[in-house]
């Protein structure tokens, strides 16, 4: 083991406090212990690539407490247990964000993420973490949220030498051994990890922060991929009459070449407006309507967290009232007798402003609408094993209608 001489990495204290870290955040162990540290004197601080390498500053770890190398250990696994870096690759294409700039935002947005409830109960926080309230934001959101929320000026001046690396806001360092590295974790060694975590966290709920519990339930039950589900709907909206109202501009427009001197906003084209229909009969288990509430918070991820244009409305054999989304968690779903989400259909294309998708989360025993509606549909079907009892207790023949061609049909959980 080395010194902690000038010039050197004091692996005995860089060590020593990964494991005081382990000690104050046990669920967070199998992490923690993944990484490979990897001695870089091209790094400000610590960094981490999306292979679970760990680039370590020897003046940084110098100049550091144990304490608050613990910190920042806790702080580094956070970014790739919460896939970050993939994260920021999905922004940066579906939000046309390029440059080492947006990059910037990004690694400060997944700091906010992490920072508003990784600390405290014996982990000391640095004098320099970055947490919302330092930009005025709110706490408890999550990256995509924060990244719509602020652009980089005078209140982020101070924070232009964050760099967590590749393994933060995907996008490759110098220092980066890359995928053929030495001590890179493999695909299947990183979900690995991500599972022993994730149960580690579900066996221990009481103690875990909210922010991990919700990635732990996810990393259990990964919801569908509303990216892709809705991909069509996105498209449709795109070219539809009024799609391209809101200008911006974080892209100026092309015709700004002919104005010198005047910059013009550019068109964005809006996300699609979603109407979920959750499926509240008595036929459904109260462990089925929570994977209802965990795809609709990934829809909302889905929308780049657009909240606003997503409404839920519980349905069994008559609609509730239509529901905003503000969190997931709160909302609430009436219901218990029979079935009928015809009603639900006909409620969500009451709406005003009319969806572009509607979204139906049920066990599939209900009648559907006779007519293809006037927006895509798809249908989450909740996953169920029926070769031992029957659909009907009273009637052991039935079978429920499968839903309509015209749906696109995915199963749940």
């Amino acid at each position: 083991m080395t010194s902690g001489t000038a010039g050197t990495l004091d692996l005995d204290k860089l060590f020593a406090a990964r494991l005081q870290a382990a000690r104050a955040r046990p669920y967070l162990a199998t992490a923690l212990f993944a990484l490979h540290a990897v001695e870089s004197r091209q790094v400000p601080t610590m960094a981490v690539d999306r292979h679970w390498r760990c680039y370590v500053s020897p003046a940084f770890v110098n100049a550091t407490s144990v304490e608050d190398l613990a910190g920042v250990w806790v702080h580094e696994a956070s970014h790739l247990l919460r896939d970050h870096h993939g994260r920021s690759d999905r922004v940066a294409r579906e939000r046309e964000l390029a440059g080492p700039g947006e990059r910037l935002r990004m690694n400060i947005a997944a700091d906010m993420e992490i920072n508003d409830d990784v600390y405290g109960d014996g982990l000391a926080r640095p004098k320099d973490a970055v947490k919302p309230g330092m930009l005025g934001l709110p706490e408890g959101k999550l990256m995509e949220d924060y990244l719509r929320r602020f652009r980089l000026g005078p209140y982020t001046q101070g924070l232009v030498w964050l760099d967590c690396g590749s393994g933060a806001d995907g996008l490759e360092r110098e220092w980066d051994l890359g995928p053929e590295g030495a001590h890179g974790l493999s695909a299947q060694e990183r979900d690995a990890v991500r599972f022993r975590v994730a149960r580690g966290i579900t066996a221990r709920p009481g103690s875990v922060p909210q922010g991990w519990r919700r990635w732990a339930e996810e990393a259990f039950h990964p919801p569908q991929p509303w990216r892709e589900l809705l991909g069509a709907a996105v498209r449709s909206a795109a070219c539809g009459p009024g799609a391209g109202e809101d200008y911006t501009y974080g892209r100026p427009s092309r015709r700004s070449a002919g104005l010198p001197g005047v910059i013009l906003p550019s068109l964005r084209r809006r996300p699609p407006r979603v109407s979920v229909v959750i499926d509240t009969s008595g036929s459904v288990s109260d462990a089925e309507l929570g994977s209802a509430l965990l795809e609709v918070a990934a829809i909302a991820r889905a929308l780049g967290g657009r909240r606003d244009l997503v409404r839920v409305l519980s349905c069994d054999a008559a609609a509730q009232v239509v529901q905003p989304l503000c969190r997931a968690e709160g909302l609430s779903l009436v219901g218990g007798g029979g079935t009928d989400l015809r009603t639900g259909f006909a409620q969500a294309l009451r709406a005003t402003p009319r969806p572009d998708v509607i979204v139906i989360l049920t066990d599939g025993q209900t009648p559907w609408p006779g007519t293809r509606p006037a927006c895509r549909t798809v249908v989450g079907l909740f996953s169920r094993e029926r070769t031992t009892r029957s659909w009907d207790e009273d009637d052991p023949d039935y079978v429920p209608d499968s839903p309509p061609e015209w749906a696109r049909v995915v199963t749940i959980g």
